[in-house]
């Protein structure tokens, strides 16, 4: 691996860096050049480093990141050393709702400040008292959690249209809440909460009662509505902020299955909802006794408790591939370590660094000091190895890696934690009785224990679509390379603005660059070329190794059976994943890639029409 020199920009990469993260300061170009910015980036986030180390950390971060090693969040390469009142992380999850017009209205304030200042955001609604239920004290009748919804997506697109980065926002829905089915249908519309992602939490009881094909009750708590637990039908559930069980009404009841299908079926016709299972995700957490976790970042990558915060940063597979295409190609195991080490320590100095748009999410981050490390080119990095996706040798080499990152990551904040100190909430018995930190060597464990660490999570695969762009539209995140060529339509600006873009596969051009005459090999499939359980298989082998969660979207083509699109559900949730997101092209969401002309022509820097805006 050389991390001596960032490669030359491709023209999208170019175009991504000109228009996102290249600063400027009263609009002439602060940054030169890619390089510029990484100095810049570098340089700021070794200032909490002691007034003797800086100026080596300084130099540390730009190797892995002048090498194209390590891609910080785009926050970060937005944000860092401009002096920018922006924070460095890429969303937050918000507060809990308190159900009432005035809790409402403070939570909307505390989501359009987090925004205002480029974070996106997670949030639960199901705190809120279902439609039609009495309203307290006022007599009126309650709209909602579906109706609120409506008044954050109308909050995001004015936010967007001042001129800040594109809005993303998750909402979360338990699969109990009275207004489920209100939810599951609530982007069936065109142009319907284009702002939001949407997610309903999956319980461990929702999934038995379907594999038992029994009724399901649709519940809100008693003491929510302000009525005693003897009012009507009541049964004892778990609920968002209550300790235990508690007394729940019952609004109504549906075949369990039914439900579960009507889930499937509108992720089938317009790509929403994606499911969450969240007693697994609680129950590896490793803080899972001491938070409670509703929702997650907008692509679903950091599930987080009230409060938290995205630190997010990708390692570049493929700058670790040694003689790629040929018999002996090799991961650079050694280099992989030390990338990562330096990343985490990178990672880490933004929690002190980057500005908080809510003192409630600069306490929580400080609290805990999360981080979500993850990978970006996977698939070319197993094209680069002559592995194909779908193969048991591609699944092992990818769980290799993960668990490499893992160990050396949880190894550098351990070190990390006898330098700087623990996180605040560190406690050695209950963290390392933790289910994930149970799978970590001994002697780290041990380690663990005796000096405590750094951060209390570590891992997450994030999506990674704009900064795989800038590293010369290497495949993203795990996912598998979309087509070789293809058109993308891009909104470079932010907004409503388009332009599309003929892109080439990383993996794919370093290929015909070396071997122009050669034929293309088999191990080069594209995503829809693979059966969804390669996608499914591939998530279970990287999740084994990631203390969060990890963004994967299985494609399937338009004309793929309802049936068989419904059975990748059920065997996302029989492989132990903590959420699953099918994507099927329908005339409601349209479709983002397309194929592109048999002629390619390799773009130059040319620049898109779209506005300049703030970097997203």
């Amino acid at each position: 691996m050389n991390t001596s020199a960032t490669p030359p920009l491709s023209g999208i990469g170019y175009e991504i860096w000109d228009a996102k993260y290249r600063h400027r300061i009263d609009g002439q170009a602060g940054d030169a050049d890619i390089a510029d910015t990484w100095r810049r980036v570098a340089d700021a986030l070794a200032e909490v480093e002691a007034p003797a180390d800086r100026a080596h950390w300084s130099r540390r971060f730009y190797e892995i990141l002048d090498g194209l090693a390590f891609l910080p969040g785009g926050r970060i390469l937005a944000g860092a050393g401009t002096g920018r009142r922006t924070t460095l992380f890429n969303c937050f999850v918000m507060g809990v709702i308190e159900d009432s017009t005035e809790g409402i209205f403070t939570a909307l304030r505390e989501a359009a400040v987090t925004m205002q200042q480029g974070g996106g955001i997670g949030c639960d609604f199901s705190t809120l008292r279902p439609r039609g239920a009495a309203a307290r004290g006022s007599g009126a009748t309650a709209s909602g959690p579906v109706s609120f919804m409506r008044v954050w997506d109308t909050m995001c697109g004015t936010i967007l249209s001042t001129g800040s980065r594109r809005g993303a926002m998750m909402a979360t829905l338990r699969c109990d809440h009275p207004d489920l089915l209100e939810f599951i249908e609530a982007k069936a519309t065109p142009g319907a909460l284009t702002h939001f992602n949407l997610s309903v939490q999956i319980t461990d009881d929702f999934l038995q009662a379907v594999a038992d094909d029994r009724t399901w009750e649709l519940v809100f708590p008693c003491k929510a509505l302000g009525e005693p637990p003897g009012t009507g039908e009541t049964v004892q559930r778990r609920r968002p902020g209550l300790p235990g069980l508690v007394p729940c009404r019952v609004f109504a009841r549906h075949p369990a299955r039914e439900l579960w299908s009507r889930i499937v079926r509108a992720a089938y016709e317009y790509a929403e909802p994606g499911v969450l299972f969240i007693d697994r995700i609680q129950r590896m957490n490793n803080l899972h006794d001491r938070e409670e976790i509703t929702a997650t970042n907008p692509c679903g990558e950091v599930p987080l408790p009230p409060y938290g915060a995205c630190d997010l940063g990708s390692v570049n597979l493929t700058r670790f591939i040694a003689r790629p295409f040929t018999a002996d190609a090799a991961i650079q195991w050694g280099e992989l370590r030390k990338t990562v080490t330096v990343a985490v320590r990178l990672l880490d100095n933004v929690i002190d660094v980057s500005p908080y748009p809510l003192e409630a999410q600069e306490r929580r981050a400080h609290a805990t000091r999360r981080i979500g490390l993850g990978v970006t080119g996977l698939a070319d990095a197993l094209a680069m190895l002559g592995l194909h996706y779908d193969s048991a040798a591609a699944r092992t080499a990818a769980g290799a890696i993960m668990e490499t990152i893992c160990v050396a990551a949880y190894r550098a904040s351990a070190a990390l934690a006898r330098e700087k100190g623990p996180f605040p909430r560190f406690d050695p018995e209950r963290y390392t009785a933790a289910p994930f930190i149970r799978r970590l060597p001994d002697d780290l464990r041990a380690a663990i224990a005796a000096g405590g660490i750094r951060n209390s999570h570590l891992l997450a695969i994030a999506p990674t679509g704009t900064i795989s762009l800038l590293a010369g539209n290497i495949s993203s995140g795990i996912e598998p390379i979309y087509r070789l060529e293809h058109q993308r339509r891009m909104r470079i600006g932010g907004g409503d603005d388009s332009c599309t873009r003929r892109l080439r596969d990383y993996a794919y051009g370093l290929w015909r660059r070396t071997r122009p005459d050669q034929p293309v090999p088999d191990h080069f499939v594209d995503a829809h070329h693979l059966p969804p359980e390669a996608h499914l298989e591939m998530q279970a082998a990287v999740q084994a190794w990631v203390d969060q969660a990890v963004s994967k979207t299985i494609n399937v083509p338009e004309g793929y059976p309802f049936e068989e699109f419904a059975a990748i559900y059920d065997r996302a949730a029989a492989l132990g994943l903590k959420g699953c997101t099918a994507y099927r092209p329908n005339p409601v969401t349209g479709a983002i890639l397309t194929g592109a002309p048999a002629e390619y022509v390799p773009p130059g820097p040319v620049h898109c029409a779209c506005p300049d805006r703030e970097p997203d």
